[in-house]
């Protein structure tokens, strides 16, 4: 078996980095349509076309971006906005230490870095789908692709939103939707378990907007709740079997 420093040097970082072009194309295009909705809230806090493309290049994050454009509107101040971002933001959390499980032990920390900065709910729905240990260079293609576009769409939306029709930017939208389903579909179709929990994940979504105490928390909390309670259970009643054969074949594989 190889080092992992010669793991690193011998991983096919072309061929891995278009794999990350190619699935990152349709979470560029929904994020294009997506985030003139996004544009048009910039607008409104009096950000102009250049602030909107460069605030969406650099934070990456839809509630985190909205929640900056309202309290900017609003006239918050800087400490309003950090805490209300970090709460918007704060189930990134949970996806970066989750991709940071599916590294190479022999990853450098500037790559884990730089693929958690870059985490969304789609970035990392692709990401931790991957089979065996996920390459840092796969993550950069489908950012090269997803970043510009949520980044263009904002600019996009700031320049033009107001002059579509609000039923226009509402079902462009819809967009996202069909990103996260054509995420979850594929491994729920491999295995029932995921299928099973899948499910129960959108029953509790569902559910939780009639219970009082969790009904008035924000979205970001409620996601964060959820997934730690429903990933928790599903660990704890199915935990995946590992073993030193299994972990061979995933270095071989990659060392091919």
């Amino acid at each position: 078996m190889n080092t992992a420093s010669q793991y690193i040097r011998t991983a096919p970082r072309r061929k891995v980095l278009a794999q990350g072009l190619r699935d990152g194309i349709p979470i560029g295009l929904g994020y294009f349509a997506v985030s003139f909705s996004l544009g048009i809230a910039a607008r409104n806090a009096g950000l102009t076309a250049w602030q909107g493309f460069l605030t969406s290049l650099l934070i990456n994050a839809s509630a985190g971006e909205y929640v900056g454009f309202t309290i900017i509107s609003l006239g918050g101040t800087y400490l309003e906005m950090a805490i209300m971002t970090f709460i918007a933001n704060a189930r990134y959390l949970l996806m970066s230490c989750a991709l940071s499980q599916k590294f190479h032990p022999g990853t450098k920390l500037i790559h884990r870095l730089a693929v958690g900065y870059y985490v969304t709910d789609e970035l990392f729905g692709i990401a931790i789908a991957r089979d065996g240990f996920l390459d840092p260079y796969y993550s950069y293609g489908a950012i090269l692709v997803a970043s510009p576009a949520w980044a263009l769409g904002t600019m996009f939306g700031v320049i033009m939103g107001n002059m579509l029709p609000l039923r226009v930017v509402s079902a462009l939208s819809v967009a996202l939707y069909g990103m996260f389903i054509a995420i979850i579909i594929p491994p729920s179709r491999k295995n029932r378990v995921v299928a099973a929990f899948v499910l129960i994940s959108f029953v509790c979504s569902f559910g939780v907007k009639f219970l009082p105490f969790l009904a008035s928390l924000s979205g970001g909390t409620v996601t964060i709740l959820l997934t730690v309670v429903i990933s928790t259970a599903a660990a704890l009643l199915f935990p995946v079997k590992t073993g030193g054969n299994e972990s061979a074949k995933e270095d071989e594989s990659h060392d091919a």
